[in-house]
């Protein structure tokens, strides 16, 4: 296997552990972010914190999983997300704190106060990530202010402030309700009574309403944002030159491959149609069908963005040069090739012993169960 197969097989399993974030850490960050929402009472929020309490700490592992994927196979793309990115970053780290400690601490003091703050703490920690994702998604789509100087010293030149713009924040709102939406999904697979039946309602409108802006994110991005093409790339033998190409930036640059490769608009066309069937599926109460139509739903979403960007991983905008794209900022052949070769060992057992794990942890909750059980549960 070649440097460049491997730089690609890299591309395509850093997509899968991003994917795999949003589907299994999505639908407990959006059943916490729900609490305030849905749980109308403190038995239906417990009802909703112990549906995710077997899950919640090991589906934030593909988050960590992905980050450390990002620092050994793009360590370049690493250092410069860090540099742009560090207040919004250090914003979602600092967010996510409340979730581990709003899960312990929320039943140590048996008052309706201490818990309702807790509760809106899980809240926060769940949906302020969520959103802070799809707004960065959305600038890595219009360029990120960042440039090499002589000896490959980054330098950012952009604000925190610059990162809430427009299109960014219409894309952070989206990746807001898609986590929601696929909590509703499977809360519905996991509660009874009034809590899923409301969780049916909420699914059926907010699915529908992802579908709309989905669409209206990719109409902004055709019209109204600037696209990266690579007209030209300087041969280096393989190595590592994130400066030596030539980069052209144009209206709708970002559909450049959809337009060679037109079989490729069939993933955001299946996207919309997801989020549709998602709104069905959970108006004809097939709970089922409306959480992997939700999950597929997402899956899409991320896939037509790696599409649209693909190769660049994260464009410049002050040097559209040193935009950095899958071939130019990757880790050595070796370290590819012995990260690889771990991930085809231990994935699939990871894989395994998450599917048992939601094996043994099937079934629904209801009130009735959560009082039986009030020393032994959250």
């Amino acid at each position: 296997m070649d440097y460049e197969a491997l730089r690609f097989i890299w591309w395509l399993l850093i997509g899968v552990l991003l994917i795999g974030f949003v589907i299994n850490d999505g639908f407990d960050m959006g059943v916490a972010a729900l609490l305030k929402v849905l749980g109308n009472s403190n038995d239906e929020r417990r009802v909703m914190i112990n549906a995710i309490a077997p899950h919640w700490d090991g589906n934030q592992v593909w988050l960590i999983t992905a980050g450390g994927a990002l620092f050994a196979a793009w360590p370049t793309v690493y250092a410069a997300s860090f540099s742009g990115f560090y207040l919004a970053l250090m914003l979602t780290l600092f967010a996510l704190f409340l979730r581990p400690i709003g899960f312990e601490y929320r039943a140590k003091i048996d008052t309706e106060q201490w818990r309702s703050r807790w509760d809106w703490a899980l809240t926060a920690g769940s949906a302020i990530p969520a959103l802070i994702f799809g707004v960065a998604f959305g600038n890595l789509l219009q360029g990120v202010p960042f440039y090499f100087d002589d000896i490959l010293r980054l330098h950012y030149t952009g604000s925190f402030w610059a990162l809430l713009n427009p299109f960014a924040l219409l894309a952070g709102v989206l990746s807001l309700l898609m986590i929601v939406n696929h909590g509703a999904t499977y809360l519905q697979l996991k509660t009874e009574g009034e809590l899923k039946a409301r969780s049916e309602k909420l699914s059926a409108i907010v699915a529908l309403l992802c579908a709309v802006l989905f669409v209206l994110a990719g109409v902004w991005l055709y019209v109204g944002v600037d696209g990266y093409i690579v007209s030209s790339v300087i041969d280096t033998n393989g190595a590592n030159r994130t400066t030596e190409k030539l980069v052209e930036v144009a209206a709708a640059g970002w559909f450049v491959n959809y337009g060679k490769q037109p079989v490729l608009w069939l993933v955001p066309v299946l996207g919309v149609l997801s989020f549709i069937a998602c709104a069905l599926a959970s108006k004809a109460r097939r709970h089922i069908t409306a959480f992997v139509s939700s999950s597929l739903a997402m899956a899409m979403v991320i896939l037509a963005t790696g599409i649209s960007m693909f190769p660049f991983v994260m464009p410049s905008s002050s040097h559209p040069a040193h935009s950095l794209t899958m071939w130019d900022a990757t880790a050595s052949e070796t370290t590819l090739m012995i990260m690889f070769v771990v991930a085809c060992i231990f994935v699939p057992i990871i894989l395994a012993y998450t599917g048992w794990g939601y094996y043994v942890m099937r079934g629904r909750l209801n009130e009735q169960h959560i009082r039986d059980n009030s020393h032994s549960l959250y």
